[in-house]
């Protein structure tokens, strides 16, 4: 198994390997054979910038990167990957299923809340959602993703509003089933749309540092209540969340871009190299530059096959 060589930047993609933009109407599908076999049935590391993006597997294997953290997994599952989410994967000639790329704002019906909701559910974080071979919705995504493909290549599809239906079917499908996999956990409706608002801040401002003060500023509320929030949440405090953010990045740098560690703090919004160090080793248990050789196969391991 050959191991993984951080390249100076991460690449992103419309689609894989193709450089042109994506519209504000993109939706795509394709099988998982089509594009792989081009590659070798290799998918090397990659993100999607504004474009979400779902791998139905239907059979076969398959070795999946999302961010740091890496898997294998054999049909029926479906991999959610939300924008911004370094991906790569490894597939075999026996692998079947599709990859689903689309803009959201060619799925989201303005007239129907229920799909954005679906959406933002389903995409709030990197998944793997798993369906029993023989159950009842698995048939109904597998067939729901056959009927998807066949609709987007038919000779009339051009301006055919049903491709739009059906991606907008999986998405509710599959939001379905990623909240029986999680149990069914519920939020109260203020308390989330709060704590939503708190992650995609977090999202955007974790590398400038911000104070938990700034986050309560900007939420109309006290940091006494948005500790109160976040911890009724996940049990952690704002600030606990905003640094584990922040060291889920520094692992993904350190793991797919070949720059200097110090650069590396730069970017991420340290002045102090050696400080990044201290923070990177309390929060992940190793120092920035021994989690890289691990994560290159540098520990004599086997590497990471992405």
């Amino acid at each position: 198994m050959p191991r993984f060589r951080p390249k100076s930047s991460i690449p992103a993609f419309a689609l894989y390997g193709e450089v042109s933009g994506a519209g504000a109407d993109m939706l795509h599908v394709e099988a998982i054979q089509t594009r792989s076999r081009l590659y070798r049935w290799e998918i090397e590391a990659h993100t999607h910038q504004g474009l979400h993006q779902i791998l139905w597997i239907a059979s076969g294997p398959a070795e999946i990167g999302l961010d740091e953290t890496r898997e294998r997994r054999h049909g029926p599952v479906a991999v959610v990957i939300p924008p911004g989410v370094v991906h790569a994967f490894r597939f075999s000639r026996e692998t079947d299923g599709y990859v689903f790329t689309f803009n959201p704002r060619a799925v989201v019906e303005g007239d129907v809340p229920a799909t954005g909701e679906a959406l933002r559910h389903l995409f709030a974080t990197a998944q793997i959602v798993a369906f029993e071979p023989a159950a009842a919705a698995t048939r109904r995504i597998a067939s729901l993703f056959d009927e998807l493909a066949e609709e987007f290549s038919a000779s009339d599809a051009t301006g055919s509003p049903v491709p739009l239906w059906l991606g907008r079917s999986i998405v509710w499908r599959l939001a379905q089933q990623s909240a029986r996999q999680s149990q069914g956990e519920q939020r109260g409706g203020r308390s989330a749309a709060l704590f939503t608002r708190f992650i995609v801040l977090v999202e955007a401002h974790h590398r400038e540092h911000w104070p938990i003060s700034r986050y309560a500023d900007e939420l109309g509320m006290t940091p006494e209540r948005l500790n109160r929030l976040t911890r009724a949440e996940t049990g952690q405090t704002a600030l606990d969340l905003v640094h584990a953010r922040l060291a889920r990045e520094a692992c993904r740098r350190l793991t797919y871009i070949a720059a200097p560690i110090s650069k590396l703090a730069y970017e991420l919004g340290f002045d102090d190299p050696a400080y990044f160090c201290r923070f990177f080793k309390r929060h992940i248990g190793s120092s920035p530059r021994d989690y890289r050789r691990a994560a290159s196969g540098g520990d004599g391991s086997e590497g990471i096959p992405f």
